[in-house]
């Protein structure tokens, strides 16, 4: 019988180690992901994503580019209803191609190599690590409601936020899944406790819905909209995320539409609950006046300690989705590499933690630049809205193609969207005219955005001649 340290120096030691850890080997002899997110991981996935700190700071800078409750809570609705569509769309998608990568799988199977490059570029450059970076932000922001942060403090808590969730995500999706969980309960509990406590708190309360104010930007109504709908987009977006895994669950075809359906329904029933009893107790004064909504409005009707407990709720909301962000997008970088047109690095999953440890410090480190080169939260959620709806097209474009072509249905059940094809395609159309309205009314700053993704461009010639050369 060998010895322990004579395994470790054997030529077998991985296929060793693998027999004894039930490790699954591709044929090339590599690790492969294990299959164990259930309904439930996909559902905490996407809430988890989904409500990060965006509702409890978005809704008082919304407020001050309209001027009264009822346009804010009609644009939101118009965005949740859009949202919604959105993902059907995408449970659509993840039922016929049930691969992890999500949309780079989508994007590379329609239009080929060049566009699903592309696309896993911009996911690395901006899209996904953007939310990261801009989400640690803010939780850096509410852990100072609690211990002073000046200066480089700030910096160095919310630099430290990216470090310990990828080192979550590093040693195992056991634990990150863990931590999802776990969080997602405590944040969607808590938001809950939030609407339903103080919908019952609002009786004697009056009432400053119809107060009525100008907008702060005198620009004009499309100016103020475009801003407003980039940022309650970017409070929604997460749904999109799911399929990213569906490698790893155990089975995609059942898990992802549940996921879309019950986790999609949940955010927006919070959502539009906590934007009214913001505006409620507030008003559009009030909520001009804070950048946050949700402590204030606890602070006001139960005082010091509500606020408290808020400003620790919207901590954890800010590392719950962080922390999905990271699981989710790093399968993107690996699913590429395994397609080889990018770092061959990122397709190396760990022998013994089963994940994608590579990919996941590429991201975790890419975030932190992007955190140190951009600032602010403003600044980093409009570029990454600006940059998801390019994909957002070319994904619906995709997912006309897949829908004529039948792909996926000789596999198995496949979920279809109703309505076919006036939901997708007024879809489609809602996607596009923001992507121009914003390119007019906000030219700079779409320039700078689209130079982000457009920095792909001498990569993906690289990577895309060298694999055609092998």
């Amino acid at each position: 019988m060998p010895s322990w340290m004579d395994r470790l120096d054997s030529s077998k030691q991985f296929g060793y180690f693998a027999e004894h850890n039930k490790i699954r080997l591709k044929s090339d002899g590599m690790a492969d992901l294990k299959k164990e997110l259930t309904t439930f991981d996909g559902i905490a996935l996407l809430i988890g994503i989904t409500i990060g700190s965006g509702i409890f700071s978005t809704p008082a800078l919304i407020a001050g580019y309209f001027g009264s409750y009822s346009q804010i809570i009609t644009t939101w609705l118009i965005v949740s209803a859009f949202v919604m569509v959105g993902g059907m769309i995408y449970a659509e998608l993840g039922t016929r191609i049930p691969t992890t990568g999500g949309e780079y799988s989508y994007i590379r199977k329609a239009f080929g190599p060049f566009a699903g490059f592309m696309f896993g570029w911009a996911q690395l450059i901006i899209i996904r690590t953007s939310p990261g970076a801009g989400l640690a932000i803010i939780a850096a922001d509410y852990i100072a409601y609690f211990i002073p942060l000046p200066g480089f403090w700030h910096t160095a808590v919310a630099l430290s936020v990216i470090a310990l969730l990828g080192t979550f995500n590093y040693v195992g999706i056991k634990w990150s899944a863990l931590f999802q969980r776990v969080t997602t309960v405590i944040k969607i509990s808590g938001l809950i406790l939030f609407v339903v406590l103080f919908l019952f708190l609002l009786g004697g309360t009056p009432s400053n819905l119809g107060s009525v104010v100008t907008t702060t930007n005198g620009a004009g109504f499309f100016a103020n909209l475009i801003p407003a709908l980039i940022l309650i987009i970017f409070t929604h977006t997460g749904f999109d995320r799911v399929g990213y895994v569906a490698g790893e669950m155990k089975d995609p075809r059942k898990i992802i539409p549940r996921s879309m359906f019950v986790g999609l329904s949940l955010i927006i029933v919070t959502y539009v609950s906590s934007v009214t009893i913001y505006h409620y107790v507030l008003g559009m004064e009030g909520m001009r006046a804070t950048v946050t909504p949700a402590a204030d409005v606890a602070f006001m009707m139960i005082g010091t300690y509500g606020a408290a407990a808020v400003a620790l709720l919207a901590i954890i909301s800010a590392v719950s989705s962080t922390n999905g962000t990271i699981l989710a997008s790093s399968r993107v970088y690996y699913a590429m590499a395994k397609d080889g047109i990018f770092f061959k690095s990122f397709e190396h999953v760990h022998e013994r933690f089963r994940t994608p440890t590579r990919a996941i410090i590429a991201h975790c480190l890419w975030a932190s630049v992007i955190l140190l080169a951009r600032g602010t939260f403003e600044n980093i959620a409009a570029g990454m809205v600006f940059a998801i709806l390019i994909f957002y097209t070319m994904t619906t474009l995709a997912f006309f193609k897949f829908r004529k072509e039948k792909t996926g249905e000789d596999e198995g059940k496949v979920f279809k969207i109703p309505f076919f094809p006036y939901l997708p395609a007024l879809y489609l159309v809602g996607v596009v005219g923001l992507l121009v309205a914003r390119i007019i009314f906000e030219f700079k700053e779409s320039l700078i955005d689209i130079s982000f993704v457009l920095t792909g461009l001498p990569v993906s010639y690289f990577w895309l001649r060298r694999k055609k050369q092998k």
